[in-house]
């Protein structure tokens, strides 16, 4: 299985669950992915790391306010400096949810909403530099934002994350926008007028599999919920779901 180091600055390096079941969630993934959990590190205040193989695919995290919060992933983005861009970011408009701070030895994060309200992390690499395998079984395969607010974000990530934006398609009735293009695209941007209404802003993440009808089955099996597929499109066998908790996530064949 191939791995990657590093991340281009920019694109999305890093995901990881906030959740109000640990427990559940640990066993749906693992399960449902092929993962295996380490153990919640109580120094990071519980965090805990996913695996595929030796890799280190994802994080995890309690969800102690989850009236407040719904359970949901998140994705962080790679610079080199996350005190600057977070910086940069705050200067643009965006709300700051987590300022810029030290994880140890690992790396500095934040949190901050882009201008449609979307939350994206902010991740500047140390000693770990990320998910160590990309667009394989069980590994993510593709970040996605869906925003109502297409012409304003897209500047918004040039400007404060040096996105290289290439336009796809910019028709009326889908516009979708992708960092870097073709086969080296690492992330997409589509106008949520294509989406139910009153869907806010938000990062999706999807998970490569090799059998999508089998994983939707497997889904209901372990308490999720198949909402949407499997599909064909030209990207793929499709599906939307969420996790027992609520979870939303995508996977694609």
């Amino acid at each position: 299985m191939p791995t990657r180091e590093n991340a281009p600055l920019g694109a999305p390096c890093w995901i990881d669950l906030f959740t109000s079941d640990p427990d559940a969630s640990r066993a749906f993934y693992a399960d449902l992915l092929g993962w295996t959990a380490d153990e919640p590190n109580e120094e990071f205040g519980g965090y805990f790391n996913f695996r595929l193989g030796e890799a280190m695919i994802a994080g995890g995290m309690r969800n102690s306010e989850p009236d407040k919060v719904p359970d949901m992933w998140n994705v962080y983005l790679a610079v080199a400096d996350a005190e600057a861009t977070t910086a940069a970011a705050a200067a643009a408009g965006a709300p700051v949810f987590v300022p810029a701070m030290a994880v140890g030895t690992l790396g500095s994060m934040a949190v901050i909403a882009d201008p449609g309200g979307a939350s994206i992390g902010i991740w500047q690499p140390g000693e770990h530099k990320g998910f160590g395998v990309l667009a394989e079984p069980g590994a993510p395969a593709w970040f996605e934002l869906h925003t109502n607010a297409y012409d304003t974000v897209r500047p918004f990530y040039s400007s404060v994350f040096g996105w290289d934006l290439t336009t796809m398609s910019d028709e009326p009735s889908f516009r979708y926008s992708t960092l870097g293009q073709g086969d080296g695209a690492l992330a997409g941007v589509m106008d949520s007028k294509v989406l139910p209404d009153g869907e806010p802003d938000h990062w999706a993440i999807y998970f490569n599999v090799a059998d999508a009808d089998a994983s939707a089955a497997r889904i209901v099996e372990l308490g999720g919920k198949v909402l949407q597929g499997p599909d064909d499109t030209p990207f793929g066998r499709l599906l939307v779901a969420t996790d027992p908790t609520g979870a939303p996530f995508r996977l694609v064949q």
